[in-house]
C-alpha cells in the first residue's frame, strides 16, 4: 500500500471487480456551503468525519445479501475487506456486483493464517499488530470524511473479522452494523433440517476448542453447530463420536456458494475439509433418531438440586432416553422432552423400580433411571445392579453415571470440612439395624474421621440424631463444628454451623445432611462479623 504524503490513507488497492489491485487517489469531499453575515468572519468549518459500516454479506450467494447491505456499499467511498496472503477475498467476491470503479478498495491482508510466526508476541501478537495497523488505515479515511464499508461474510458480529475494527473505531466515528444471514442459518437451509424446535437449545461451538471441551459441550446440548473446521475436523469428529452425536451429525461445506457439499459427517474425508465448513447436529424433535438396536439402562445422578448440578454426561443420557424412571421428586428436576415417557413412583419401591426399568430396556428401550445426588451413594445404582445380576436381566447393558453428592454440595457451601479423611454413614435403620449403625459411628469417631451423616431423620424416625450425638460426644469435644446442610442448591437452601454439644435434633429432617468435624476441623469467622467457614486441614499432627 502507498499513500501520498499530503493525504495519508487516501490511497488503497482499488479497481473494478475484474481488476483488483489497481490504485487511485481520492481527496476529501468538499465541505458543504454555509451562510454567514456579510462582513463578519466566516465561521470555522466543523470537523466532518466519515461513517463506518460493518456490512454483513450473508453466507456466499450474492442474492442473499440484504437490501441495506447493498445500499451501504453503494453509499461508501471506501470498501475494505480481509483476505489471506494469497490476496483473494470471499467477501469481495460476494460484494463484487455492487462495487464501482470509483470505489477506493482497502485490502486488509492477514500477516499469518496459521499459528506459526516469528513475531515476538506470537500468533496473537502478530494479529493484534495487524488489527491496529488496519484500523489506522481505515481511520485515515474516516478522518478525511470518507464513508468506509467493511465487508464481512455472514454476519459482522458472528465470528467476523469486522469485530476487530469495530472495537477500535466505533467509539470514535458514527457507526452502523448491518446484520447478515449467518452460515449457521444457511447450513440448516441447505440441509433442509430444522436446527431447534420448542424448548430445544442450540449451541454454536468453535471447532478450535480442545477435544474434551468439544465433547462436553456437544453432550450437554440438544442441537449444535460446530464452526471453523478445516484442520480441526479430526478433533471435532472424535468429539462427536465421544459424545454419542456422530450418527446425527451432518456436514456442510461452502453453503450457498459454488462447490457446496453436504452429507453425513461420518462419511467425510478429513483431508478434504476446508475452513469454510460446519458440522450440524440438528433438532432431535424434527429429526428423531431411529429405534435403538439394543436397549440399555443408564442410572444417572442429578446432584442435590436442579439443572445447575447436572454433568454434561448426565445431560446427554437424559436427552437420549426414551423412558425416564424414578422417584417423582427427582423426575421433576429433569426437563420435559417431546417423545419421552416418564414413570414416576414412590421413594420406597426401589427394587420394583429397578426391575421395571430393566424390563423396558429388555424390550429395546433406552432407559434413564433418575436418582438424586450420586446414584451410587445410598441411591438407585445398587438397586438396579442387584436386579441386573438376576439371570433374567444379565444381558441388559447398565451404565452408572456419577453426580454431585449431597455431602460434597453441603461441604462446598460451608467451606472444606471434607478436606481430609472422612466416612459416610446413613442413619436410616430401615435397611440395617441400629446396632450396626452405632458400631460404625463409634469406629469412625474413634478413628477421628470427619463424618457425613445421610438420612438423619424423618417423620417416623426422630430419635436417631440425638442418639448419634451422644455416641459421638464420647469421642469428640462439645465444640466440634457440625454443618447442617438442608436442600442445598434448592429454593429452601439452609446451611448452618453449630457445635456438636448444642446440636438440636429438631433442626434436622430427611432433607438435611450432617457433616461432623474431626478433632482437627476448624470453624473460623473471617473478617469483621463475616460468615463462619469450616475446614479440615490436610496435615494431621504427628
Amino acid at each position: 500500500m502507498r499513500s501520498t504524503p499530503s493525504e495519508p490513507g487516501t490511497t488503497g488497492t482499488t479497481g473494478t471487480p475484474s481488476e483488483p489491485g489497481t490504485t487511485r487517489t481520492a481527496g476529501p469531499p468538499s465541505a458543504p456551503a454555509t451562510a454567514h453575515t456579510p462582513g463578519a468572519p466566516a465561521p470555522a468549518a466543523a470537523p466532518r468525519t466519515g461513517r463506518l459500516y460493518g456490512v454483513g454479506l450473508g453466507p456466499g450467494d450474492p442474492e442473499l445479501m440484504t437490501l441495506r447491505a447493498a445500499r451501504a456499499i453503494a453509499e461508501a467511498d471506501v470498501v475494505a475487506y480481509h483476505c489471506a496472503r494469497h490476496g483473494r477475498s470471499i467477501a469481495r467476491s460476494i460484494a463484487a456486483p455492487h462495487l464501482r470503479p470509483e470505489h477506493i478498495e482497502e485490502r486488509l491482508m492477514y500477516p499469518v493464517t496459521v499459528e506459526t510466526t516469528d513475531h515476538p508476541g506470537g500468533y496473537r501478537g502478530a494479529l493484534d499488530d495487524f488489527y491496529e495497523e488496519a484500523a489506522a488505515r481505515l481511520a485515515a479515511h474516516l478522518d478525511a470524511g470518507r464513508t468506509v464499508a467493511v465487508l464481512a461474510e455472514g454476519d459482522p458480529f458472528f465470528y467476523g473479522s469486522y469485530q476487530h475494527m469495530h472495537k477500535r473505531l466505533a467509539h470514535r466515528y458514527p457507526t452502523e452494523v448491518i446484520p447478515g444471514v449467518t452460515s449457521v442459518s444457511a447450513a440448516a437451509a441447505r440441509l433442509g433440517t430444522p436446527l431447534c424446535e420448542a424448548e430445544e437449545v442450540l449451541t454454536v461451538i468453535p471447532g478450535t476448542l480442545p477435544e474434551e471441551e468439544l465433547a462436553a459441550r456437544l453432550a450437554a446440548t440438544d442441537s449444535a453447530v460446530v464452526m471453523k473446521l478445516g484442520r480441526t475436523f479430526p478433533a471435532v469428529r472424535a468429539a462427536l463420536e465421544t459424545s454419542g452425536r456422530l450418527a446425527e451429525a451432518r456436514y456442510v461445506e461452502r453453503a450457498t456458494m459454488p462447490g457446496e457439499r453436504t452429507g453425513p459427517l461420518a462419511d467425510v474425508d478429513p483431508g478434504s475439509v476446508p475452513y469454510f465448513s460446519v458440522a450440524v447436529v440438528p433438532s432431535r424433535i424434527a429429526t428423531p433418531r431411529p429405534p435403538a438396536a439394543r436397549g440399555e439402562v443408564a442410572v444417572v445422578g442429578t446432584g442435590p438440586a436442579g439443572p445447575l448440578w447436572l454433568t454434561p454426561e448426565t445431560r446427554r443420557a437424559l436427552a437420549d432416553a426414551d423412558e425416564l424412571v424414578g422417584y417423582t421428586t427427582y423426575l421433576d428436576r429433569v426437563p420435559v422432552r417431546p417423545g419421552q415417557t416418564r414413570h414416576g413412583s414412590d421413594n420406597r419401591v426401589e427394587s420394583e423400580r429397578a426391575e421395571f426399568a430393566l424390563d423396558l430396556a429388555r424390550r429395546g428401550r433406552r432407559v434413564a433411571v433418575v436418582s438424586g445426588g450420586d446414584p451410587g451413594v445410598f441411591a438407585m445404582a445398587t438397586a438396579v445392579l442387584e436386579a441386573a445380576s438376576q439371570d433374567a436381566y444379565r444381558d441388559v447393558p447398565v451404565r452408572v453415571l456419577p453426580g454431585v453428592t449431597a455431602a460434597n454440595a453441603a461441604a462446598a457451601r460451608a467451606g472444606a470440612p471434607l478436606g481430609h479423611d472422612y466416612a459416610v454413614v446413613s442413619l436410616s435403620d430401615r435397611l440395617k439395624p441400629w446396632e450396626v449403625i452405632a458400631e460404625r459411628l463409634r469406629a469412625a469417631a474413634a478413628a477421628d474421621l470427619v463424618l457425613a451423616l445421610y438420612n438423619p431423620g424423618s417423620r417416623s424416625r426422630t430419635w436417631q440424631v440425638g442418639k448419634a450425638r451422644e455416641l459421638l460426644l464420647e469421642h469428640r469435644a462439645p465444640d466440634t463444628p457440625v454443618v447442617l446442610g438442608r436442600d442445598v442448591g434448592g429454593p429452601e437452601e439452609s446451611v448452618r454451623i453449630v457445635r456438636l454439644g448444642e446440636l438440636d435434633p429438631a433442626l434436622v429432617d430427611m432433607r438435611t445432611i450432617l457433616l461432623v468435624g474431626s478433632s482437627q476441623t476448624r470453624a473460623v469467622r473471617r473478617g469483621d462479623g463475616g460468615e463462619e467457614i469450616v475446614w479440615t486441614p490436610r496435615r494431621y499432627p504427628e
